[in-house]
């Protein structure tokens, strides 16, 4: 890799909220240049949205974008809300730039206008179909059949255009050819051009389409890597067209592979609701799922470190990223895999970051918690959790439990736990001072001294102090929940239990 400065951009349409394929390869953009800025090459991530389908725009989409990249650590150095020296960052307010572009091609004969209407368009290709050819292009073999600047006198077009007739303008592929570029992740990649259609560049509302738009943008902001999903590997050969009739040099390519469904191909909206799957980053945000997690997660959805670590900090992630190992097929989506990564570095977080993280879960099911009394149960229960809302379902460290649990009640507690029980909210009430190691031992004596198995005590204890039979140990628990609170339930259990 050159030691120019990088510059990278993640250029999503503001069309729906934030795909997770889509914050993958954020992710690679961004690591990209962080890695290059950190080796002192300098490297910009940029965040640019491509917003001209006018028809498919989504208000809230683009703030979704925004949102769900800051939530994931993604901050770009250059956006919309930013700003930079490349500004405006939305395709929207760049027109002028598309306007000239097409003037330039139109001029050197590289584009025409074309006042086809729709149903033209459609009796042309049912013209046009044969079994060889189930899906006839507008390209050098049909254009001249049509109503064109090539085919139309030039003072019909000028009728045309005066008259406001609506039109738009089209790349002029000549066929014969071969378009080859090497590609950052699948090497030497040809296209024959006879198999490039004359892509639409400009629409008949006068905003462009994302293939002039992009060309033009990635090269007045000066992009050097285009990274982006496999989809647009086919369209490459069009966007190097444009770049020579541009007399402009291309960026670096580099086509990222899919990510696939459980059951195989592409992860759609529709495959991953069959599957279970969320789709958006907002969905992935509302489960629970730590942004550190869903990041890990996805650079190793096609991309290998070439060792067995499975768990990357974004540090860790920056430092030994390259484009050269993201494999060239598809990478199999395992919700599975994501909640144990979500659970492990869940867990490796320090307690008050887990009870950072859990508190809005908590307090939605207790009320308002102690700080002191929420980062004490978090890290009790920190081996226990997957998710940071799990901590709300151990409502019982916040708050004295209600019920009993009817199946533990039936098996765990005997006719002469009552008593039991009692007996021992007396001892630890006298206890000279109160933790884990002492509620134990006090227990354990009174075992011995009562001349019953250790068994008859615990767990009436568990279901007396928690109101359940499984949790973290029963004395560190009680030391979280202090004497007080445990003398105060052993002895409620006690009356409404019998």
């Amino acid at each position: 890799m050159s030691d120019s400065p990088i510059r990278v951009r993640f250029a999503p349409s503001p069309t729906g909220l934030l795909h997770v394929g889509g914050l993958r390869t954020a992710l690679y953009n961004y690591l990209l240049a962080r890695q290059a800025a950190g080796d002192g090459r300098g490297g910009a991530f940029v965040l640019r949205i491509e917003d001209t389908d006018q028809g498919r725009f989504v208000p809230e989409a683009e703030a979704d974008i925004a949102d769900s990249l800051a939530w994931a650590g993604l901050v770009p150095d250059e956006s919309p809300e930013a700003g930079g020296a490349h500004a405006p960052y939305r395709q929207s307010e760049r027109t002028a730039l598309y306007a000239d572009a097409a003037r330039r091609l139109l001029d050197g004969g590289h584009a025409y206008l074309a006042f086809d209407t729709p149903d033209e368009i459609e009796a042309m290709r049912q013209r046009h179909t044969t079994p060889e050819n189930p899906a006839p292009t507008y390209d050098a073999t049909t254009r001249g059949e049509m109503a064109n600047s090539l085919t139309l006198p030039p003072d019909e077009v000028e009728r045309r255009l005066a008259a406001g007739e609506p039109h738009v303008v089209r790349l002029r592929v000549e066929p014969g050819a071969t378009v080859t570029f090497t590609d950052a992740i699948r090497g030497e990649v040809s296209f024959p051009t006879d198999r490039v259609d004359d892509q639409v560049l400009v629409k008949s509302d006068g905003l462009p389409t994302y293939h002039l738009a992009n060309v033009v943008d990635d090269h007045a902001m000066g992009i050097t890597h285009a990274i982006r999903g496999e989809e647009w590997l086919p369209s490459t050969p069009k966007h190097i067209l444009l770049y020579r009739a541009l007399g402009l040099a291309p960026p670096v390519f580099a086509h990222l592979p899919l990510i696939l469904s459980p059951t195989g191909g592409k992860l759609s909206k529709r495959a991953a609701d069959r599957a279970g799957i969320p789709v958006s980053v907002r969905d992935y945000r509302a489960a629970g799922f730590e942004p550190e997690a869903l990041i890990s997660f996805l650079a190793l959805l096609g991309w290998n470190p070439g060792t067995e670590q499975e768990l990357f900090s974004m540090d860790e992630l920056i430092a030994q990223f390259s484009l050269e190992r993201i494999a060239k097929s598809g990478a199999q989506f395992s919700l599975d895999k994501l909640t144990w990564t979500n659970g492990q570095v869940l867990r490796a977080l320090p307690a008050d970051e887990i009870a950072r993280r859990a508190r809005p879960a908590v307090e939605a099911a207790v009320g308002p918690v102690d700080e002191a009394r929420l980062v004490a149960a978090a890290d009790l229960l920190r081996e226990r959790l997957t998710f940071a809302h799990d901590l709300a379902g151990a409502t019982y460290l916040f708050i004295e439990p209600t019920t009993y649990d009817g199946a533990g009640v039936a098996k765990r507690w005997k006719p002469d736990s009552a008593a039991h029980m009692r007996a021992y909210a007396d001892c630890i009430a006298a206890l000279p001072a109160f933790d884990a190691a002492s509620a134990e031992a006090a227990m354990r004596a009174m075992a011995d001294e009562d001349g019953v198995g250790f068994g008859a005590l615990v767990h009436p204890a568990r279901l007396a102090v928690t109101g359940v039979t499984v949790g973290a140990g029963l004395f560190e628990t009680m030391e979280v929940l202090g004497r007080d609170a445990c003398v105060a339930r052993l002895r409620r259990a006690a009356d409404a239990l019998g």
